[in-house]
């Protein structure tokens, strides 16, 4: 039994799956999102009426569930590498959503991963209640798929972090720096990138959010197969001293594309008026099945060498810190956008990132609406005071007693 307001840790996740992982049936199917809460089914359920996005039975039809109102985020993140532990698994990471032509051997145990579209992006391209829909038909389509072909088999429906977070009224104003750096250290709910050679890494590459969209309409969410199931071969990844390539290669990352490649292009080039090394990212190019190639041209990605690079928004909009502007006009069927861009091509030391340069400057344009406000305000201030100062008073007064006072033209 799991009390209201208890937050299951990573022990008891693993105590209360232990029955799953022993049963007769070896067929798990784990389909994992990005964000999701147990209140998303109630707000969504009820507030749509009729637009209800859940429409699978299949929590109803199981003849035993188990639902955990609230699970710690580090249990959940690191569920599928508890779950490879637990047994030899056949990991199979779905991608076409359609596993009709899967081997699937129900005699052997089967890891089915499912990655389910992310609810929220800041592309704004689909909202939070279609994206919920689209991934309860995908449990649907692949559940009904293992039915059809009489494979029993065990279903797991969780997310890397909640999305709904409660907020007390009634905590201190003390303890709000504390909150807050937990939620940060929270954020990073995965680990960098690392290619490396031999023993040592010469490219760390990290991103809270790598997507792309193919021909205005496609969207390509790359960022669980790059840091969470590592679904991407980097093996074509060069390193040296002048010049870094990072290649991601994905095997049928949508439907439509067999193969995608990514390559982001490196140097590291000394500057005499500085005196040392800049490290700049020169280019991203983008290979589409291996034949269609598109190239972009970077703009505002350079540090010192010593450093790595980090900025809160990268892509092809002009609103973006640094801009990804395409070659041609054939590059203007991708629109790229990566949030939270973190990467270093050179002198990686103890295998972490080195100090970040960061590409919003020290002057935001909140700071100089502030200066720009105060030296307006300053010089009325001033230009006040100035002509309190040129007011003169008179030297002498009429007496009513005497004689009437006659002050010259010329005074």
């Amino acid at each position: 039994a799991v009390h209201e307001g208890q937050v299951v840790s990573a022990q008891e996740l693993t105590v209360l799956l232990q029955p799953l992982l022993t049963q007769n049936s070896r067929t798990l199917v784990l389909f994992l999102q990005d964000r999701l809460s147990v209140d998303d089914f109630t707000y969504f359920s009820e507030s749509y009426g009729n637009k209800n996005p859940f429409q699978n039975e299949i929590l109803q039809s199981s003849p035993s569930s188990l639902v955990l109102p609230a699970v710690d985020s580090k249990a959940t993140r690191d569920l599928l590498s508890v779950l490879q532990e637990s047994g030899d698994w056949k990991l199979i990471n779905v991608t076409n959503l359609n596993i009709s032509h899967l081997e699937v051997n129900a005699s052997n145990p089967n890891l089915l991963v499912v990655q389910l579209q992310p609810l929220s992006s800041d592309l704004k391209e689909i909202s939070t209640l279609e994206a919920i829909a689209e991934n309860d038909k995908i449990i649907g389509r692949v559940t009904m798929d293992l039915q059809e072909r009489g494979i029993h088999f065990s279903v797991i429906y969780t997310a890397l972090r909640p999305s709904r977070v409660s907020r007390r009224a009634d905590v201190v104003a003390g303890l709000r720096r504390q909150l807050m750096a937990a939620e940060e250290e929270d954020s990073l709910s995965y680990p960098p990138l690392n290619v490396t050679t031999g023993n040592s890494t010469c490219i760390l590459f990290y991103a809270s959010n790598f997507s792309l969209k193919a021909n205005r309409s496609v969207l390509i969410d790359l960022t669980n197969a790059t840091f969470l199931t590592q679904n991407v071969d980097f093996s074509a990844s060069e390193c040296s001293d002048s010049n870094t390539t990072l290649s991601l290669k994905y095997t049928n990352p949508v439907n439509g594309i067999s193969s995608l490649e990514i390559r982001f292009l490196m140097t590291s080039t000394f500057y005499a008026a500085s005196a040392r090394k800049w490290f700049t990212l020169n280019s991203v190019e983008i290979v589409q099945d291996g034949e269609k190639f598109s190239k972009f041209n970077v703009s505002g990605i350079s540090a010192p060498a010593e450093y790595s690079f980090h900025c809160q928004l990268v892509g092809t909009s002009n609103l973006y810190p640094a801009r990804l502007v395409p070659f041609n006009n054939e590059e203007k069927n991708w629109d790229i956008f990566i949030s939270e861009l973190q990467i270093q091509g050179f002198n990686i030391m103890d295998n972490q990132f080195s100090y970040a340069s960061d590409c919003t400057g020290f002057f935001t344009p909140g700071i100089w609406m502030g200066l720009v406000t105060s030296i307006i305000l300053l010089w009325i201030l001033t230009y006040g005071i100035h002509m309190i100062m040129q007011l003169t008073t008179n030297s002498r007064f009429d007496d009513p007693k005497g004689p009437a006072l006659s002050v010259p033209q010329t005074e």
